[in-house]
């Protein structure tokens, strides 16, 4: 249902998230999310231009979020990065259906519709902060340690 490069910026998302607002390089989110360290600038570039995340380089740099976690939806990283392609017209280019759906591709896209409102109604603050066992990207549910920062920055 989702790409891989979606599930990553969610990734780096929500461990952005969780450094508190202090500045996180691009070698630690690499580490944490399990995001190929060669791909993730690209993301990260991704979501710069979306304005979902800010960066700085030099000393003291790396990616903060843009706004605060609970103002970030996980649909509008979603639509950053691959939105999720809604049905409006036969995929198969059948010119009788036209926008007239037919019974499985209206099911399906209405299945995409439930998507969207789902991943529209959660935060990426309420990833990190559901109740559980489980803490998102983290081997314990200690605070992410982050590395110093490097004089290259991000």
């Amino acid at each position: 249902m989702i790409s891989p490069t979606v599930e990553y910026a969610l990734r780096a998302m929500v461990t952005i998230a969780q450094s508190s607002g202090r500045a996180v390089v691009t070698p630690t989110i690499a580490e944490l999310t399990k995001v190929p360290p060669g791909y993730l600038p690209k993301v990260l570039q991704t979501l710069r231009k979306a304005g979902l995340v800010d960066s700085k380089r030099g000393l003291g740099g790396g990616f903060t979020l843009a706004r605060p976690a609970e103002d970030v939806t996980v649909l509008e990283v979603v639509n950053a990065v691959n939105p999720i392609e809604r049905i409006h017209r036969c995929p198969l280019g059948i010119d009788l259906h036209g926008t007239d759906l037919c019974p499985l591709h209206k099911r399906l896209d209405e299945a995409f519709e439930m998507v969207e409102q789902s991943f529209a109604s959660t935060t990426i603050a309420e990833l990190i902060s559901a109740p559980g066992r489980s803490v998102p990207l983290c081997q314990s549910a200690e605070p992410i340690e982050l590395s110093t920062p490097s004089k290259r920055g991000i």
